[in-house]
């Protein structure tokens, strides 16, 4: 089903049931898998791995070479996973040689005039809202949410289940299961609605934020905080995710709770 007007490279791998728009560039070296559909003038460059069932619209640009000025020109990946949507005029970038890849799990969402930088990871089910920028070597935690025109500083770590407001300067790393505001950037609360769509139960959305509620509320410092919860608070997945994600910070947690809101 390509369309004599689009370009693709004899060397790239296209699984036979992908659809391909006219005006569409695929550089060699590109791996698309079943049910994908690319729309009209997207460019693909060179180590694009995309998987099966995406939607990736027109004017999207899929593995260009990194905005490093240390990049090298060196063999790199841009890894796309199955059933995401990539919306008009996303930039992906591919990884550099500090990790080889960037990576979007599966079943995100990219919306328009997105960017993603050389080096990010994005979990499963992530969603990012239009004119998101995220700098290199961004982590983003599955079903994290980042709202329209945030911008992510590189090395950032956004946890699982977070929710970030849009508009949002990122310069502290965002635990799991929270809500992030305000200038600069806060805890607001946990992402409650989230979760509960998510099927957690009033028992564990509780128990989420009284941890929170230590960490944030209490006027202890970081590291009494994390001991009074490890002390008091019954080990769970989701505790012992919260206290991991902190202790292995290494940009630091936003700031917490203030009562300006």
């Amino acid at each position: 089903m390509n369309q004599p007007l689009a370009y693709v490279h004899p060397g790239a791998k296209i699984a036979k049931n992908v659809v391909i728009e006219p005006f569409t560039t695929i550089h060699n070296n590109v791996v698309i898998g079943d049910g994908t559909w690319i729309g009209s003038n997207v460019t693909i460059m060179e180590g694009a791995r995309i998987g099966k069932n995406c939607n990736i619209f027109p004017g999207a640009v899929i593995s260009a070479v990194p905005q490093d000025l240390k990049f090298g020109g060196e063999d790199s990946l841009a890894i796309i996973g199955d059933n995401c949507t990539i919306r008009e005029c996303v930039t992906i970038n591919r990884g550099t040689i500090a990790s080889g890849q960037t990576v979007i799990g599966n079943n995100c969402l990219v919306m328009a005039y997105a960017h993603i930088a050389h080096d990010c990871e994005i979990g499963n089910n992530a969603i990012i809202v239009n004119g998101v920028a995220l700098a290199g070597h961004v982590v983003v935690g599955n079903h994290a949410v980042i709202g329209g025109l945030a911008a992510i500083h590189q090395f950032i770590h956004i946890g699982d289940h977070a929710m970030i407001s849009g508009g949002s300067l990122v310069r502290k790393d965002v635990p799991p299961f929270t809500k992030a505001a305000k200038e600069p950037l806060s805890y607001v609360g946990i992402n409650s609605v989230g979760l509960r769509r998510r099927g957690f139960s009033t028992e564990k959305i509780r128990e989420i934020q009284e941890i929170y509620r230590i960490l944030y509320q209490k006027n202890y410092n970081t590291t009494q905080a994390l001991s009074i919860i490890e002390a008091e608070m019954e080990a769970t997945p989701e505790r012992d995710e919260i206290l991991d994600f902190i202790r292995n910070s290494s940009r630091g947690i936003m700031k917490g709770y203030s009562g300006n809101y």
